[in-house]
């Protein structure tokens, strides 16, 4: 290292101190998530890496300030689906949460007090609450487990919670039930009719679901269901009534999702953008209503979302002004909205929108540290040709304002592949992503085909592709960037996990385009995953790779672990070993099969993490060893010690014979 004029130091790409440590990452910072808005205060889900992940319902007041709604060691998540989300519900000064412990719903007083248990436990996890004040009841979204003690599938079902003193913990009674899957129950403003979403195997929501509507009878219980939009190859999202009673909806049925009006068959705003976002998660909004007549709508198009009002009345429509690149859980009452945004230069926060006065008002924020801007490396928007078709990332070069590399040196290049594989990844502030760039690394952030952001067609393309368009997108973009001069071609490494981990190992498997990866909880087998998932995503690759069994061979021939001898470059292996999505042995097999080969390869398990790490000690441990392993594979010396993890046959590495 030299120092040179301006106070800056000449060193090695990757071997840059950076204040992004992985301490920064977990000390003051949490995830937020779940925002809402009712009788004026702001509510919104906390998990916290420094409590081990707990996530805590927290509410603003404006008069009032913050507090914690659910005490220690109380922790708010539904596994419904595994991925859980729409897991509590504000309404008349009680709150309605799921407990994460053992996935019953309690009642708690929004002053304090203690929590009442309404649902007995072991078999059942709920999600998705409506509160049907006319009959006294909780309408919700129950995944009952008790199918699978005989082999089957859990059962989803729409069901209503009585909420009278004395029907503690007693069985739900059951509203409609008899396809795969529910999501969004809700009633009519008059309390009349009931409103939800369905869908069948092989379907996930965003293939195809139908929009459905059930009038209720003097009992409250369901009559004859009507699917009022939808189909196998229409997917709809996020039905939602007005003040008014009518019942809007986003559909994708131009290509694009759009907002529409029921009984209308053009949409409210008719535009090449997307107005929605895959459904992975329960209680995912991106409009609400701030009167009868004028809806505040998000929508993402070129891979930034946007904010808007749309006047019912008139059909016109406005761009809101606002710095946010990522915007999610958008909530409106009474002329207010509440949001979780971010920004390429800012941290997701939860803000509070003013339709009168016209203002965004931050009133949370998921990290507290104080970073100059100049820290930051700015997302760039890029498109770049594979074959035929154009394939969108963002580009994040290396950026440390107390440093600089030898004028000959290209940086590291660190391709992510997101999870999904049907998802997105964003331009919002990621300090997982600046923890790289600030040390000299450059990123590519890739949206391969199969993403979404860019219409059913995009999102489409993977069909009977994954493993074959996602990876050779993803070896693509790393190309490009070496034919741009942004990157070297003897350190291209790639990173992902869930789905985006298969990726990352079928790329090593079947290209030669990088020279290490990394694979956090990644999937090394398809046929076992075809077996062993879990009921939401149990036929998800019947669309992706081909029906299961018929298309077994396919499986076979797309699963890395059965081609390991042609994978010859290092890789880190990450694996919570409470992972219900994908499990263990899909891991265990991937790192045997590269130790018997010889591949130099370390294996780093989290005892108490499931699918996606919560905990701080875990997160800071994988940043730390990955930075580590790249370091002793490729020989650049660190700013500082690494945990010091095992690497399997190092003697291997790239150079050594």
């Amino acid at each position: 290292m030299t120092e040179q004029p301006g106070g800056t130091t000449k060193a090695p790409f990757g071997s840059w101190k950076s204040a992004v440590t992985a301490e920064l990452l977990v000390e003051g910072s949490v995830r937020l998530g779940e925002a809402s808005l009712v009788d004026g205060r702001y509510y919104w889900l906390e998990s916290r890496p420094e409590e081990k992940g707990r996530s805590v319902l927290v509410q603003y007041c404006p008069t009032h300030g913050r507090r914690d709604i659910t005490p220690a060691p109380l922790s708010v998540r539904s596994k419904a689906h595994e991925y859980g989300g729409a897991s509590y519900l504000v309404a008349d000064d009680q709150v309605y949460f799921v407990l994460a412990a053992d996935q019953r719903v309690y009642r708690m007083p929004l002053e304090g007090g203690d929590a009442q248990p309404l649902t007995p436990g072991d078999h059942s996890r709920y999600a998705d609450f409506f509160l049907d004040r006319q009959r006294n009841r909780l309408i919700c979204i129950q995944e009952d487990y008790r199918p699978c003690n005989d082999g089957g599938e859990p059962v989803a079902r729409v069901v209503a919670i009585g909420l009278e003193d004395n029907c503690t913990s007693r069985e739900p009674s059951i509203l409609v039930q008899g396809a795969d899957f529910y999501s969004n129950p809700s009633l009519s403003p008059d309390g009349r009719t009931l409103c939800f979403l369905r869908w069948f195997h092989p379907n996930m929501p965003w293939d195809g679901t139908e929009l459905c509507l059930s009038t209720l009878d003097e009992n409250g219980s369901p009559t004859e269901t009507d699917v009022v939009a939808g189909g196998p190859e229409e997917s709809i999202f996020q039905p939602q009534w007005s003040p008014a009673g009518e019942l809007f909806y986003v559909s994708d049925r131009s290509d694009w999702w759009n907002i529409y009006r029921r009984g209308k068959d053009k949409p409210v705003w008719e535009k090449q953008a997307e107005f929605a976002t895959p459904q992975w998660v329960f209680g995912m909004s991106t409009y609400g209503f701030l009167t009868s007549d004028q809806v505040l709508c998000t929508f993402t198009e070129d891979g930034r979302w946007r904010l808007a009002r749309i006047d019912l009345n008139s059909g016109s429509h406005e761009c809101i002004e606002q710095p946010y690149s990522d915007i999610e859980s958008l909530h409106c009452e009474s002329h207010r909205a509440v949001m979780i945004a971010a920004s390429a230069s800012e941290f997701p926060a939860v803000v509070a929108f003013d339709n009168h006065a016209g203002s965004l008002t931050t009133i949370a924020r998921s990290h507290s540290a104080g970073l100059p801007p100049e820290t930051f490396s700015l997302a760039q928007a890029i498109e770049f040709p594979v074959g035929d078709r154009n394939v969108h990332a963002f580009y994040y070069p290396p950026q440390n304002p107390d440093y600089q590399a030898p004028e000959s040196e290209l940086p590291p290049l660190l391709v992510l592949s997101h999870g999904g594989p049907t998802g997105a990844t964003s331009a919002g502030l990621n300090l997982k992503i600046q923890y790289w760039t600030s040390r000299g690394f450059a990123v590519l952030d890739v949206n391969y085909s199969g993403s979404t952001g860019y219409g059913r067609a995009y999102r489409e393309r993977l069909k009977a592709g994954w493993g074959v368009l996602d990876v050779e997108d993803v070896c693509a973009g790393a190309e490009y960037l070496v034919a741009k001069g942004l990157a070297d071609p003897e350190r291209l490494l790639i990173k992902g996990s869930s789905a985006g981990g298969y990726t990352v190992l079928a790329a090593l498997t079947f290209h030669h385009t990088f020279k290490a990866g990394a694979s956090l909880y990644g999937v090394g087998d398809l046929t076992t995953l075809a077996r062993d998932t879990h009921k939401f995503e149990s036929r998800y690759l019947d669309k992706l790779v081909g029906p299961w069994p018929n298309a077994a061979e396919i499986y076979r021939a797309r699963s890395p672990i059965n081609h390991v001898e042609q994978l010859d470059c290092p890789v880190i292996v990450f694996q919570g070993m409470e992972d219900k999505v994908v499990p263990p042995n899909q891991a265990e097999a991937m790192v045997n099969a590269l130790r018997q080969q010889g591949i130099p390869v370390a294996y780093i398990t989290f005892a108490e993490e499931g699918h996606g790490f919560r905990a701080a000690d875990t997160i800071k441990l994988a940043l730390t060893a990955e930075l580590e392993f790249y370091s002793r594979i490729f020989g650049f010396p660190l700013a500082e010690p690494g945990p010091g993890i095992e690497i399997e046959n190092l003697d291997n590495k790239p150079g050594n014979g």
